[in-house]
């Protein structure tokens, strides 16, 4: 007879927690508005690129759109998935466009 094999459960896994490392983060960092993530890629590239939300400069609503996109997982539609990593990739464009136009400062030694 074959054994079953059951899986087990990693103990990286708080116990009681979801099955998730994203469902156990508790952050006090800023809170996009409600529903961004429910909007067009021009809309959410828009409002996470704002000082308010995103304070620490445009990778910082990179990183928080990525940490969406994982949060939500396999519950997340295809097509909303493809409208955040457009939203995402805007970003990154206009990160990379603000990087090229204000080059960092040698420092004088």
């Amino acid at each position: 007879m074959a054994r079953k094999r059951t899986k087990q459960r990693s103990r990286s896994h708080a116990e009681g927690s979801s099955r998730r490392w994203s469902g156990s983060v508790k952050t006090v960092s800023t809170f996009p508005p409600t529903d961004t993530f429910n909007r067009d890629a021009e809309s959410i590239a828009k409002v996470m690129a704002s000082k308010k939300v995103s304070p620490k400069g445009l990778g910082s609503a990179v990183r928080m759109v990525q940490f969406f996109i994982n949060r939500a997982g396999k519950s997340l539609s295809e097509t909303r998935k493809q409208e955040l990593e457009k939203a995402k990739h805007i970003l990154q464009a206009k990160n990379k466009a603000q990087k090229k136009r204000s080059p960092r400062k040698e420092k004088a030694r």
